[in-house]
């Protein structure tokens, strides 16, 4: 009797035990007042690592007491344990915080007269601070895409830096590896070219099929035949009203004669 109260502690204790190491696949879900897509999400304790969705969501492998590692280029960074209730419901949410860079008090100490020349020279007025001065990659140029934001984020600053001691850009890091900035790259100049083409046919088609011309269940392909050209990246930098009619009347050319060799066969 004694020998099998034994064997029972025993066989539930390891039940529990192994209740407890259990791992799995765990869906995760990051909420924020911003964009979620991108985010890093590792598991220190087991070495797994996942990117969020657009919506947020991931999928990582993980077990109870399992340390994750939050880090996004918006967001504070966080570390979220995972519970033996997670385990169980298969399920979780994390709530991000943004990063808040605050600015030095500024103090008007001079009385504007309303004479701008006088209010000018007498201006203590410092020159204006930038992204730059507060060590925030930033963009000043054109406003980007939405695509070109998610690419200047996942790729922004340098990749590591020396100052009071050396550290790692682990964002830009990770992105490299998992190869999302490489993905995010290929989206954004499948952008450009739909953009250059949508320009050329608004400012050329017209003129050139008035010269020769095509039927119109065969334009569409006509211009994505254009935009598969090894010079097409070029001309769109060039941005030259010549060579870009020269351009799209040899391709329509050789578009017709490939047609022509194709029914042929």
């Amino acid at each position: 009797m004694k020998k099998t109260k034994t064997t029972f502690f025993f066989a539930l204790f390891l039940l529990c035990f192994c209740s407890q190491a259990q791992t799995k696949d765990l869906d995760g879900k990051l909420i924020a007042d911003d964009e979620v897509e991108g985010i890093h999400i590792l598991n220190k304790t087991a070495s797994k690592y996942t990117i969020s969705n657009e919506d947020g969501s991931f999928i990582i492998l993980a077990k109870a007491s399992d340390t994750l590692f939050i880090s996004g280029l918006k967001y504070q960074v966080r570390e979220f344990i995972i519970t033996q209730t997670i385990i169980d419901l298969g399920s979780f949410s994390i709530q991000l915080v943004e990063k808040i860079n605050e600015l030095d008090e500024v103090v008007v100490g001079k009385i504007l007269t309303g004479s701008l020349q006088s209010d000018l020279e007498n201006s203590d007025a410092k020159t204006e601070i930038n992204f730059y001065d507060l060590g925030i990659p930033g963009y000043t140029g054109k406003p980007l895409t939405q695509n070109e934001r998610k690419l200047h984020d996942a790729d922004a600053g340098p990749i590591g830096y020396i100052g009071f001691g050396a550290g790692v850009n682990l964002h830009k890091l990770l992105n490299k590896i998992s190869g999302r900035t490489k993905k995010l790259k290929e989206i954004v100049a499948l952008d450009d070219k739909e953009r250059c083409i949508k320009r050329l046919r608004r400012d050329y088609e017209e003129a050139i099929f008035k010269i020769d011309s095509l039927a119109n269940n065969l334009k569409n392909e006509y211009f994505y035949f254009c935009q598969e050209d090894e010079g097409f990246k070029d001309l769109c930098d060039v941005n030259n009203d010549l060579k870009s009619i020269e351009f799209l009347q040899s391709k329509l050319k050789a578009y017709k004669k490939n047609r022509e060799s194709v029914t042929k066969d």
